[in-house]
């Protein structure tokens, strides 16, 4: 054969093999989850497969330009099948149940993503948002000061100075160790919850303008002055609307499983029945 001639045979055989290549892959127009991407030794690669890729990535990388996705996403599946048919691939017991345990997880997700969705709708928002906000037990705030000091003896003779008419907030800036202590130890508006228990009950038993005894919490002794009360008013149902919508699938979902638990026959070992060091001993997967 001469030079030429092989040139041009070479030429055919790629004009003839193009076509039949081409055909496998899907054009770019119309896709779906079953459109060819790539071809691996026979093997297809669907859009489907980088889908579920891209699903998994970080939301950093997912936010990357569509293009560089694309690319990425791609050669990461084909170096996968090129891997997984090569010849040291081997369907071993771990693969086998990584691939058990992989369906197991996804086929759950699945069953949960649809228990919620189908548990957040707007009139079951509204009604976590009344049973919350409107049916319940009001809620209060509080606005007072405190002076902070080291020792029930220091807090006694900070109420006596103030009952022989000394200032709160002067003694507070003068004598409190506290944070608040240089703005008189005022510590503004408060609910319920947000401050110690000790320190929380001391405040709620005071009436206006009333200073407490000696108050110990973890952060040393305390001298309370409450100088108002006024009922919590409730958020709009549209700045809490992601949270009562959480507080609504998360309790959708436990009720699911906890249902389908009950009703499904359960046998089980428990850690007192074994040695519980074994679910450790991952060499066990090694045969």
């Amino acid at each position: 054969m001469t030079k030429s001639r092989g040139i041009v045979m070479a030429g055919c055989l790629w004009l003839a093999s193009t076509p039949v290549f081409a055909e496998g892959l899907s054009s770019g127009e119309n896709m779906t989850t079953e459109s060819v991407v790539a071809i691996v030794n026979g093997v297809e690669v669907t859009l489907g497969h980088m889908q579920m890729i891209y699903s998994t990535l970080p939301e950093q990388v997912q936010n990357l330009p569509a293009d560089r996705l694309w690319e990425g996403v791609l050669e990461q599946v084909i170096q996968q099948e090129v891997l997984a048919q090569s010849e040291e691939a081997q369907e071993t017991f771990r693969v086998r149940l990584a691939v058990e345990n992989e369906r197991r997880s996804r086929l759950a997700a699945e069953v949960l993503a649809e228990v919620a969705e189908n548990a957040t709708s707007v009139g079951a928002i509204e009604l976590e948002y009344k049973s919350i906000y409107e049916a319940g037990a009001e809620t209060f705030e509080y606005r007072a000061s405190h002076i902070l000091v080291e020792t029930e003896e220091q807090a006694l003779e900070i109420i006596a100075e103030l009952e022989a008419g000394a200032d709160f907030a002067e003694l507070a800036a003068e004598k409190s160790t506290g944070p608040s202590g240089p703005s008189g130890g005022d510590l503004g508006w408060f609910a319920d919850g947000q401050m110690v228990t000790p320190f929380e009950n001391a405040v709620k038993e005071l009436d206006r303008e009333g200073i407490s005894a000696p108050v110990e919490t973890q952060f040393g002794w305390h001298v309370i002055k409450l100088f108002e009360t006024r009922v919590k008013a409730a958020p709009s149902l549209e700045s809490v609307y992601n949270e009562l919508a959480a507080n609504v699938q998360s309790r959708a979902i436990d009720n699911f499983i906890q249902g389908k638990t009950e009703s499904a026959h359960i046998e089980r070992l428990f850690a007192t029945d074994v040695d519980p060091s074994a679910v450790t001993q991952i060499e066990m997967l090694n045969q």
